[in-house]
C-alpha cells in the first residue's frame, strides 16, 4: 500500500510519500511545495493545489495522513493554516483518497517519543526509521512523520473498527 502524509502550511507543504508491506516502511519519495510569499494567499493557494494535485497523480496514494491544527497564538496564522488544510483536503477527497488527521503532538510521539520534540529531532528520528541518507527540509519530514503515524496507528483503527462492528 501507498501512503501519503502532508504537513500543510500556506509558505512551504511538505509531502512524503512511504509504501508499507506487512509491518516494512519503506521511503518512496518526499519534497515540499514552495509557495511564492510575495504573491496574495489566494495565489498561493493555487500552488499548493496545483503541487499536490501533482503527487497525488505521481504516486497514487490509498491513504493519507494530514497534520490537523494545533492552537495557535496568532488567529490570522492558524486561519492561513486552514486555508492551506482546506486545499488539501479537497484535493485528497477529490482524488478519492482517505484522509486521516494527527494532531502534531501524537505525530511527535509517534516518531521522537516526545510530544514536543523540535524539528530538528524529528528530522533525525524520521531519517534514521527510513533509513535515509541525506538530511531532508523539516517540512518534509514532518510529512514523512505524518505518514509514518498514521501506519503505526493502522492497528488500532482495525481493532477499534472490529469493536464497533460487535
Amino acid at each position: 500500500m501507498i501512503v501519503m502524509g502532508i504537513d500543510p502550511g500556506t509558505r512551504h507543504l511538505g509531502w512524503g510519500v512511504v509504501s508499507v508491506a506487512g509491518t516494512r516502511i519503506a521511503h518512496v519519495a518526499h519534497g515540499v511545495v514552495d509557495a511564492p510569499t510575495d504573491q496574495p494567499l489566494a495565489a498561493r493557494l493555487g500552488v499548493l493545489d496545483d503541487g499536490v494535485r501533482a503527487v497525488l497523480a505521481e504516486f497514487v496514494p490509498g491513504e493519507c495522513g494530514v497534520e490537523s491544527i494545533f492552537f495557535a497564538r496568532d488567529a490570522s496564522a492558524a486561519a492561513k493554516l486552514g486555508h492551506a488544510r482546506g486545499v488539501v483536503l479537497l484535493a485528497l477527497h477529490r482524488a478519492g483518497v482517505a484522509v486521516f488527521e494527527y494532531p502534531p503532538a501524537t505525530v511527535k510521539r509517534a516518531v521522537a517519543a516526545n510530544g514536543r520534540a523540535d524539528k530538528e529531532q524529528v528530522a533525525r528520528m524520521v531519517g534514521a526509521m527510513l533509513r535515509l541518507r541525506e538530511p531532508i527540509r523539516a517540512d518534509a519530514a514532518d510529512a514523512l512523520a505524518v505518514a509514518i503515524t498514521h501506519v503505526q496507528s493502522a492497528p488500532a483503527r482495525r481493532i477499534a473498527a472490529l469493536a464497533a462492528r460487535g
